[in-house]
């Protein structure tokens, strides 16, 4: 039985994984986020996921990215796996951090997002999107599979925001097993209320939406499926990557070539609705990855598999190019137990 479904049987012959890392000010709000120990800690994350998959360690952040209570290890420690075992080339992009890492990345000069409660959340979207859209334009010729992730703290309540704003409905999901939808709509609330954003008022300016009460990750992402616009592109990330989904949509751009990948903890979040979300939207095909730990031998895997951490550094599409790659679970599951070893995690 695959690991993958719905199975994906065609492999490409150039594949490439890119990881957009931002951050959001909107992050900061205590109890909102769980991608970090601390709300504080949240500003490093971006920075220790990439630092992890390149380095195998983490280089300029004062602890490994962890959710509490039990300090589950950041999904980067799946994609850093699965980018090791098919050896697929990939790009770091950033888009708005506040902390940079120490690897090399490619600077779309974007500046953090800010509190989406404030006036503007996202500055100069438009000029992320044109210079994501340049960057991938140069890449086209080096891929013909392009698989997109990312890694911000705080994105899906700024994904509920504009996928409201845009006129879609529905719960996001959560980097917790305690998913604060109160607080999340608490917040999404005051922040269209600041800008004056009523439910699908701005269908037909995403990047107004984007503007007022998105991150500096979307814009970066949309542009980078623009320049890359006639190759199969997947969107790894579950309620995050479908807000960029909807952007794109609204923004005019080409969506057939577009699917998702994420993980099984993301669809079967009960706190979300995220299946539906994405039939709403129109994405045709959605992959699911489900790397098993439950049958770990490290205790410390175990709370994905009770929705402790669902999803991040594009996970889920990390493990739909190994599942590509003819890697199996057992395989995968003890590269990630191998890794987490190494670096004392998850143990």
């Amino acid at each position: 039985m695959s690991w993958i479904t719905p199975e994906a049987t065609c492999k490409p012959e150039k594949p490439i994984f890119i990881c957009v890392l931002s951050n959001t000010k909107t992050a900061h709000i205590p109890k909102l986020s769980a991608a970090g120990k601390t709300a504080e800690l949240t500003d490093y994350t971006p920075a220790g996921d990439a630092e992890l998959m390149e380095t195998g360690n983490i280089l300029s952040v004062p602890v490994l990215p962890m959710t509490p209570p039990l300090d589950t290890p950041t999904p980067a420690i799946m994609t850093s796996s699965a980018l090791r075992l098919t050896g697929v080339p990939y790009y770091f992009v950033n888009s708005g951090l506040i902390i940079t890492p120490e690897v090399p990345y490619i600077d779309l000069v974007a500046k953090p997002g800010e509190d989406i409660r404030e006036k503007i959340a996202v500055h100069d979207p438009k000029g992320i999107f044109e210079r994501a859209k340049a960057e991938a334009e140069k890449l086209r010729a080096e891929t013909d599979h392009v698989v997109i992730g990312e890694s911000i703290p705080g994105g899906t309540t700024t994904a509920k925001g504009v996928l409201n704003a845009l006129g879609y409905d529905g719960e996001v999901s959560s980097s917790s097993n305690e998913n604060p939808l109160a607080l999340k709509n608490r917040v999404v609330k005051e922040a269209m209320e600041a800008s004056d954003i009523s439910f699908g008022s701005l269908r037909e300016d995403p990047f107004r939406a984007v503007e007022a009460i998105g991150d500096p990750m979307m814009p970066a992402v949309a542009g980078l499926v623009a320049g890359f616009e006639g190759i199969d592109i997947v969107l790894a990330g579950g309620t995050q990557m479908a807000a960029v989904f909807a952007v794109i949509k609204h923004l005019g751009l080409n969506t057939e070539k577009i699917s998702l990948a994420t993980t099984r903890y993301v669809v079967e979040d009960k706190t979300a609705n995220f299946m539906e979300m994405t039939g709403d939207l129109g994405i045709s095909t959605v992959y699911t990855a489900d790397p098993g730990f439950g049958k770990s031998v490290l205790p410390g895997l175990h709370p994905y598999e009770t929705g402790t951490i669902k999803e991040g550094a594009g996970a889920g599409g990390a493990m739909y190019l190994a599942g590509l790659f003819g890697v199996s679970q057992d395989e995968f599951r003890a590269e990630v137990e191998n890794f987490c070893i190494k670096i004392k995690a998850g143990q």
